[in-house]
């Protein structure tokens, strides 16, 4: 598996409440996504940076996701193209199901 942090700037800080109907109106294009396990949507403590760890079946997958389309409506809805860093994820221990402790193929 592979974990992508993907980070942007946002043009003004923004709180929780805000942050959270921004999201809201993207999570829908992630359910069921091909080869994607996981979401979490971040934001800073400041508010003025936001984005989202991913967790990814293979890199291609992301990739797949990850495209112009992809990339130009994220800095069309929060004012800045995003940057992507990659992160081989080798183990991962999941507490909601009981703790379990998976060796990631």
């Amino acid at each position: 598996m592979i974990a992508a942090i993907v980070q942007f700037r946002l043009p003004k800080p923004v709180s929780v409440e805000e942050a959270a109907r921004m999201f809201e109106s993207t999570a829908p294009k992630y359910q069921d996504l091909p080869g994607l396990v996981r979401k979490y949507y971040i934001r800073s403590e400041d508010g003025r940076t936001a984005g989202g760890v991913y967790l990814w079946e293979t890199r291609a997958a992301a990739e797949r996701t990850y495209g112009d389309e992809w990339r130009e409506r994220v800095a069309s809805l929060f004012g800045e193209a995003p940057q992507i860093a990659w992160f081989d994820t080798p183990v991962i221990v999941d507490n909601s199901a009981g703790g379990a402790i998976v060796k990631a193929a």
